[in-house]
C-alpha cells in the first residue's frame, strides 16, 4: 500500500511538471511567431514603399529630345565652322552613343565612337567593338568630342567628297559616310537616315541660332499635338507643318516649334 502511493506521487508529479513547462513554453512561442510576423511586415512595407520610388525608364523620344535639347545647338555651331550637316551630327551622336547613354560617351565623352588611332596621346580607354579591347578616346567634355568628330571628317582625304553634298542633302552624306569607312554596319545609312526623318533633325540644318532666334517659338508640352496648338494659337496646320519641315503631324515631348512671324 505504501509503495502504491509512493508510486502514484510520483506520477502525478511528473505529469504536473510536464503540464507546467509546456504551459511556460507556449507563451514564448507564440510571442515569437507574433515578432516574426511583424518583422516580415516591416520588411514588406520598407519593399512597397521603395518599389513606388522608382521611377518608369524614359521612353525613346523622350531621351533623343533630351539628347537633341542639349547638343543641337553645339552640332549647329560645327555646322556653322565645318559645313557638316547638323542632322548627320545629331544623328551619328544619337546612334554611336547610344541616346548619351552607352559606356564610352557616361565614362570617356566619346559621343562618335572615334578609335585612338597613331595620333592620338591623350587620355584612352579599352573598350570591345569590332574587335575586343580597342583603344578609344576620352575627352574631358562631351563638346570637345563633337569637335573632334568635326575634324576627324575635314582633316580626312577620304571624306573629303562630303563636302560637295553641302549642308542639306543628309540623305548622301549618311551613304557617304559608309562608303567612306566611318562605320562597318552595312546598314548604318539607313539607321542615320531613320534618325534623321522620325525625329526631324534636318530642322536643325536650315537655320542657325540667328535664324532661329528671329522667329517666335512654342515648347511642345505634354498633352499638345499639332491641331491643339494651331488652334490655341490660331495658325494653320499647313503653315506649321511648313516652317518645321513637318512630313506629317507627329510632335514630341518638348520639341521647339517654329511659329510665323506676325
Amino acid at each position: 500500500m505504501h509503495l502504491r502511493t509512493l508510486v502514484s506521487f510520483v506520477f502525478l508529479a511528473v505529469l504536473w511538471t510536464s503540464c507546467s513547462s509546456s504551459r511556460s513554453i507556449r507563451p514564448r512561442t507564440q510571442a515569437q511567431s507574433e515578432l516574426k510576423h511583424k518583422n516580415i511586415q516591416h520588411k514588406n512595407s520598407k519593399i512597397n514603399a521603395s518599389s513606388k520610388t522608382i521611377k518608369a525608364p524614359l521612353t525613346t523620344d523622350e531621351k533623343v529630345q533630351n539628347y537633341v535639347r542639349i547638343y543641337g545647338p553645339i552640332a549647329q555651331d560645327e555646322m556653322k565652322k565645318f559645313k557638316i550637316p547638323a542632322s548627320i551630327t545629331l544623328a551619328q551622336g544619337l546612334l554611336e552613343s547610344g541616346f548619351g547613354e552607352g559606356r564610352l560617351a557616361v565614362e570617356a565623352n566619346n559621343h562618335f565612337g572615334i578609335k585612338c588611332h597613331k595620333e592620338w596621346d591623350g587620355k584612352r580607354i579599352y573598350h570591345d567593338d569590332d574587335e575586343k579591347g580597342e583603344c578609344f578616346r576620352v575627352y574631358k567634355e562631351p563638346a570637345l568630342s563633337y569637335r573632334d568628330h568635326s575634324l576627324f571628317l575635314t582633316q580626312r582625304s577620304r571624306y573629303a567628297f562630303l563636302f560637295g553634298y553641302g549642308k542639306k542633302d543628309f540623305k548622301a552624306w549618311a551613304k557617304g559616310l559608309k562608303k567612306a569607312g566611318y562605320a562597318t554596319d552595312p546598314k548604318y545609312p539607313e539607321k542615320l537616315i531613320r534618325l534623321i526623318e522620325r525625329f526631324n533633325l534636318d530642322y536643325f540644318d536650315d537655320r542657325t541660332k540667328e535664324t532661329r532666334s528671329s522667329y517666335p517659338a512654342y515648347v511642345v508640352k505634354k498633352g499638345d499635338t499639332l491641331y491643339s496648338i494651331a488652334r490655341k494659337l490660331n495658325i494653320k496646320i499647313n503653315e506649321l507643318k511648313e516652317l518645321n519641315r513637318l512630313k506629317d503631324n507627329t510632335i514630341h515631348l518638348g520639341q521647339e516649334l517654329v511659329l510665323p512671324k506676325k
